[in-house]
């Protein structure tokens, strides 16, 4: 565990799994969504934004909330992992370009860290 990371009641550390997954399957799900014609795909995007609201509502009861950092300038100390920083030269600079997995925030601090892949500016 990171040192950053705070650590929850054993149920709570299972909701926080189930959300991270229910995440990941709601970004898949949207990217499915853009292959569909325009009255199928405005009927599940709406049941997408539903299913979204219920897993923020839900972290929300237990005081957490998942945080997405695409498309920000990457900075040393951020509460996410980058799998490819290997591949860039020190001075490189560099943006999120994809999170695989969201930061989860509590009300006193990183609960779990992130994981992301970079990409030069």
């Amino acid at each position: 565990m990171y040192e950053l990371e705070r650590s929850l009641p054993p149920d709570s550390e299972l909701l926080l799994d189930l959300a991270i997954d229910s995440w990941k399957f709601a970004r898949l799900f949207s990217r499915v969504l853009t292959k569909l014609e325009a009255g199928e795909h405005n009927r599940f995007a709406n049941q997408l934004l539903y299913f979204q609201r219920r897993i923020d509502s839900t972290l929300s009861a237990i005081g957490a909330r998942l945080e997405s950092l695409e498309g920000l300038p990457f900075e040393a100390g951020m509460a996410a992992s980058p799998l490819n920083l290997q591949d860039f030269q020190d001075g490189d600079l560099l943006v999120i370009d994809q999170m695989l997995e969201p930061i989860v925030m509590g009300p006193e601090g990183v609960l779990r860290m992130g994981t992301l892949m970079l990409r030069k500016v």
